[in-house]
């Protein structure tokens, strides 16, 4: 292995991930914002903004798989003398006497220092706010005068992040701005269609501008090297068409020793239509000045900062565990919590990865990121479930996707993916296990957002668990459609086109044989939870608990549901033992003509780690055996130093009939590379057959912490959050990351350490204590709020792997595994 170099560091008393050098081996980034207004910032604060949607409202531009890397961003120009430089080192690469980033919870602080000067600047989105805060504090450590020349850049994007990069005959005569002040208006296609502009604003008398792209970088010159900044004076350039940007020129004079704070503000406004204009031609700028009004002065902008720090520090004291273990600690405690929050705001739209154009909000990913963040904001996990389900067909299938702007399903993708159904009921029943909250399933939900189709959003989980028993092949297992949760194993595409998109062509369909073992397990699995909520409905309605208001749902027989879904779990069960199984492990799939994938009959890609981890989670045929020897498969023959991967042995060609995967070089993505995504679900099924060892052993490979320690260069993307693929064993360079942050991985892993490992997990009648431990491990204590209740439990493990042998509440003992629901605040012991 090559010399590893760091580059950084946790800050966990900050909650914070220290950057020291800025060239990372990849763009190490952060997200700011919690709600409607977003931004993305690397480590040397390049990236964009966006309101709601990334690809719809665009505001500033960012150069993807651009040279040099990581172009585009919120950059300040300071020239000191003949010497111009950038806090953040980027774009000029001025070599810095000091450089940091410290990247928090959705904020990031960059500061560099150069010949006596520092400049810090820290980066946020307040909360409600629709506006990026970027407070910048110029300070003279020196013993002379310095007077410096200060310049801001921003470069706007034509709203549509699309046609920003395509339709130049057209873009480059529709640019427009206006200047009042020291705020630059970009009011760019306004005049029409859009209701909404962008602004940026300083809050100091500003001595020039630019707003005009070619004016103030030069046409033939670099962002490092920008014609104005090397003059040393603005144009007052006005853009008309071509490429708007707002620059600041502000002269400073600084004695030695002096601090100024400058509060830059980027912000997105919406006009009603009858209040677009003030004057023919001029925007209507009362709600600028407004929220301008509220962030003009240092003191302001230190409270906004100091709310979204208190908001992160309530979100993160609802779940705490001390195991004196700080590598596994900072993970379950702030990371992990963190990026499941990055991940529910984003699904897999916008990263440095995702171009934040070409996907929207997933169904199944969107429902399996519900149990990384349902346990911080309950109400909006609600909404993003009748969202979610609002997309669905009358038939059960549902749209792959939706666009976050207008919730309207994503017609370019459509449906057809059979895995999607199952998992409404995984997030639905994470969501009332969490809250309580029976009554969301009296929601009316309509079907394609299409008013009056309405129906109870219990009724949909019903249709999604029939979608399943109405598409079954020949073996009596589920047809796989266009693809399951692999969407690279395109079973129906049967492509030698490469303009086709694999996931979304089906060129061979009719009379296909092509089945899921991965859908099976994942039927038995939600059918589980959905027989088990049936009877708890059935419950409720017999303890005259008032929960249902539509008469639907009064009348409705849950225990004939709950038996009528047993019958359709057990003949699964016993067509995955008949034909799903392989002699030491379960197949993944059939094809089209009804042929094994996933065996040791075929010659490459013998076994799948999907199947495993879903038959081993739905533990189908534990008694038989079948489990623990699936489990030992993946020791065998998937494990590697950096995870499990996903097929072995990896494919060397192309297999017509299985699409996308067999495309992939060995090693790398779905073709044998780690996804960490499905990492979890065979440390899940460790959990339930009781090997911890096995199962800690697995979760530490991928656990950001430990590679963080190990190799920060050969991993090149961030330490402090996963990422959803690792390059296999197979592969050129083994170890190797991609595609971090938005990814499932982020909600598996703390569904997993918190629920599995750690073992406390909420339940209809309050919490469930069942940890499954390597025999290595210590006394811990976990700090959980639970709806109107606060509970202390701490675990005395005595060397188990598994096995609550007592527990007491309160000094009281309790029967069983589950602690009771009450309010208030609670101590609980578990001995094992």
């Amino acid at each position: 292995m090559e010399q590893q170099k760091r580059y950084g560091h946790f800050d966990d008393q900050h909650r914070e991930y220290v950057i020291t050098d800025p060239q990372t081996p990849w763009p190490w980034i952060n997200y700011l914002g919690n709600e409607d207004f977003f931004s993305l910032i690397s480590n040397t604060a390049g990236g964009y903004s966006f309101y709601k949607d990334a690809k719809f409202r665009r505001i500033t531009r960012y150069r993807y798989n651009n040279v040099p890397m990581d172009n585009g961003g919120r950059y300040f120009y300071i020239k000191d003398g003949d010497t111009v430089w950038n806090p953040g080192w980027k774009p000029c690469k001025t070599p810095l006497d000091f450089y940091e980033c410290r990247h928090g919870m959705s904020y990031t602080r960059v500061t560099g220092r150069k010949n006596g000067v520092e400049a810090s600047v820290l980066f946020f989105v307040p909360l409600k706010k629709w506006a990026e805060v970027q407070k910048l504090t110029l300070t003279n450590q020196s013993n002379e005068v310095k007077n410096l020349k200060l310049f801001s850049f921003e470069e706007w994007c034509l709203w549509n992040a699309a046609t920003d990069m395509e339709n130049f005959q057209r873009n480059f005569s529709t640019g427009e701005v206006e200047i009042e002040g020291s705020t630059i208006y970009h009011k760019t296609e306004y005049r029409e269609r859009r209701n909404h502009y962008a602004f940026y604003h300083v809050n100091t008398p500003i001595q020039g501008f630019d707003t005009d792209r070619e004016t103030f970088v030069g046409l033939y010159n670099e962002f490092a090297d920008p014609q104005v900044v090397i003059e040393g004076k603005p144009r007052n350039s006005h853009a008309h068409g071509w490429s708007p940007i707002a620059s600041h020129y502000i002269e400073v004079t600084l004695q030695p020793g002096e601090s100024k704070d400058f509060v830059f503000l980027l912000g997105y406004i919406e006009n009603e239509q009858d209040k677009k204009f003030s004057a023919p031609q001029v925007i209507n700028k009362d709600k600028a000045h407004a929220l301008i009004a509220e962030l003009d002065t240092t003191e302001k902008v230190d409270q906004a900062f100091a709310e979204l720090c208190q908001y992160w520090d309530a979100l993160l004291n609802i779940y705490n565990v001390r195991t004196g273990n700080d590598k596994l600690d900072r993970m379950v405690n702030i990371w992990n919590q963190y990026q499941c929050m990055v991940t529910f705001n984003f699904s897999r739209s916008a990263s440095f990865f995702e171009s934040g154009i070409g996907r929207g909000m997933g169904f199944r990913d969107s429902n399996q990121d519900l149990v990384g963040f349902v346990h911080q904001i309950p109400s909006r996990a609600r909404q993003r479930i009748i969202d979610i389900a609002s997309t669905q067909f009358p038939d059960g299938g549902c749209y792959h996707q939706y666009q976050p702007l207008t919730k309207r399903g994503n017609n370019d993708i459509g449906g057809g993916f059979n895995d999607d159904p199952c998992w409404l009921i995984f997030g639905t029943v994470a969501y009332i296990k969490e809250t309580g909250d029976f009554s969301i399933l009296d929601e009316m939900v309509p079907f394609d957002n299409q008013p009056g189709s309405e129906v109870t959003l219990f009724e949909h989980l019903k249709i999604s668990m029939d979608h399943v028993i109405n598409n079954l092949g020949p073996h009596m297992l589920p047809l796989i459609g266009r693809a399951d949760w692999n969407d690279c194993l395109n079973l129906n595409c049967f492509s030698w086109d490469p303009n086709e998109s694999f996931q979304t062509t089906e060129n061979v369909s009719e009379g296909t044989k092509a089945e899921s073992l991965m859908i099976a397990g994942l039927f038995v699995v939600t059918g589980k939870d959905y027989v088990a909520l049936c009877k708890k409905m059935e419950e409720l309605k017999n303890g005259r608990i008032e929960v249902f208001n539509s008469s639907t749902l009064q009348l409705f027989n849950f225990t004939l549901e709950a038996e009528r879904m047993q019958k359709a779990i057990d003949a699964m069960i016993e067509a995955v033992k008949k034909h799903g199984w392989d002699g030491e492990w379960y197949l993944r799939a059939y094809d089209f003509y009804g042929n094994k994938i996933g065996s040791n009959e075929c010659d490459e890609a013998k076994i799948f780690i999907e199947s495993q981890g879903w038959c081993t989670m739905a533990e189908i045929g534990a008694q038989e055996g079948m489990v623990a020897k699936s489990l030992d498969s993946c020791k065998k023959y998937l494990e590697c130093e950096h995870g499990m991967v996903l097929n072995n042995p990896a494919f060397t060609k192309y297999i017509y009939e299985y699409g996308e995967i067999s495309s992939y070089p060995e090693g790398y993505k779905e073709n044998a590379g780690i996804f960490c995504h499905n990492n979890p679900w065979v440390i899940i099924g460790e959990c339930l057959a009781g090997r911890g060892n096995d199962a800690w052993s697995h979760y530490a490979k991928i656990l950001p912490s430990y590679v963080e320690e190990k190799y920060q260069t050969l991993h090149k993307v961030e330490p402090y959050v996963n990422c959803q693929m690792v390059a296999g064993k197979d592969a050129f360079k083994p170890g190797e990351g991609k595609n971090s942050w938005l990814t499932g991985t982020a909600a598996w892993m703390w569904y997993t350490v918190s629920e599995f490992i750690l073992g406390i997990k909420p339940d209809y009648d309050g919490i469930r204590i069942d940890p499954c431990l390597p025999q290595t491990a210590t006394d811990y204590t976990v700090q959980r709020k639970f709806r109107d209740a606060e509970y202390e439990i701490t675990i005395h493990p005595n060397g188990a792997q598994k096995g609550v042998k007592a527990i007491t509440l309160d000094g009281q003992p309790v029967d069983g595994t589950v602690i009771p629901y009450s309010a208030g605040k609670h101590v609980v012991e578990v001995t094992m």
